[in-house]
């Protein structure tokens, strides 16, 4: 899927990746929802296919009508040429701010889960002692969604401008669509996830515009995190299928995690209980949790608990119930 704001969003199809055939006699998505300054279609376009809603969802920039904002809007399809009009995407809690590109994508180790990594545009800021600099900063933001319309998106940087001076020029730092399962380069170590950066997009200095690739610990995009004084948290009760629970985590050689079933109500069960569990301590991409050696939990499928993890000196990833 390509476009412009001239001609809004074109659909083309091949067989072989190289050559390749318009599906449609028009735009299947007409340039709306944008002004002169601030065109729809701008930046990047992502298409892509939602394995849960078994539907299309094609994500693209606009712009409210009524002033200059850089805004990020969502169209649905399912056979990819008829699309139902552009929304705005939605971000609860998330602080209103200019986002300048989208590059959503359904992260391949849970496809049910949409990650994107926008780029954020902080207008009326520049680097002052970058020769040449322009107004507005940017830099690159992490965002979550299970239906591709209300997204989580954290207000900390994903990716900073770094050192090298002409990042920190307007309008670089753009993350490039897709998550990659590379290789690590440490010996008997995991396989890490890689993703591609923009660099040196509008540098004052001639031929520098550049990818760099930056990589992230497997299924490692955010954590729960504590401090050694230490912290918890508990989840909303949640209905799983399996037999055992993974975890992937982190703490130091002093830190520790634990983990505790509840029922519903949020009473410890007799078996799972913090002091069943006792301290794990490490750094593990899939450890298996045990209470007093018993993983098993079958008996409790299908049922609703919740899970309390206690956390000192160290960050829990993500979990996931296996058979």
């Amino acid at each position: 899927m390509g476009g412009s704001w001239v001609g809004g969003a074109w659909v083309f199809q091949s067989a072989d990746g190289i050559h390749f055939t318009p599906m449609a006699r028009e735009p299947v998505i007409p340039p709306t929802m944008g002004n002169k300054l601030n065109p729809p279609f701008a930046g990047s376009t992502s298409a892509l296919w939602d394995p849960v809603g078994r539907r299309y969802l094609s994500f693209h920039r606009a712009g409210r009508p009524v002033y200059t904002w850089r805004e990020i809007v969502m169209s649905r399809s399912a056979d990819f040429l008829d699309w139902s009009d552009p929304v705005y995407l939605e971000y609860p809690g998330a602080p209103i701010q200019q986002l300048y590109t989208n590059p959503i994508s359904a992260y391949a180790r849970a496809p049910h889960i949409l990650v994107g990594f926008p780029k954020r545009f902080i207008q009326g800021r520049k680097a002052t002692d970058v020769p040449g600099a322009t107004d507005g900063l940017s830099d690159g933001v992490f965002m979550s969604s299970r239906d591709g319309l209300h997204f989580r998106r954290w207000a900390e940087a994903f990716v900073r401008p770094g050192p090298q001076a002409d990042n920190w020029v307007s309008r670089n730092n753009s993350i490039a669509k897709g998550v990659v399962v590379t290789g690590s380069h440490l010996v008997e170590a995991p396989d890490e996830l890689s993703i591609y950066v923009v660099e040196g997009y509008y540098s004052v200095r001639r031929n520098r515009c550049r990818l760099r690739r930056h990589t992230i610990r497997m299924d490692g995009f955010v954590s729960a995190q504590a401090p050694f004084s230490g912290g918890e948290l508990v989840t909303k009760p949640v209905v799983f299928e399996g037999k055992t629970l993974v975890m992937n985590y982190s703490t130091s050689a002093a830190g520790s995690l634990s983990v505790e079933l509840q029922t519903e109500l949020g009473k410890p069960i007799d078996g799972f209980t913090l002091a069943d569990c006792g301290e794990i301590y490490g750094d593990e991409i899939e450890r298996v949790v045990s209470w007093k050696g018993n993983s098993d939990l079958s008996k409790l499928a299908g049922t609703p608990v919740r899970l309390r993890f206690v956390i000192k000196d160290g960050d829990l990833y993500s979990i996931r119930f296996q058979p």
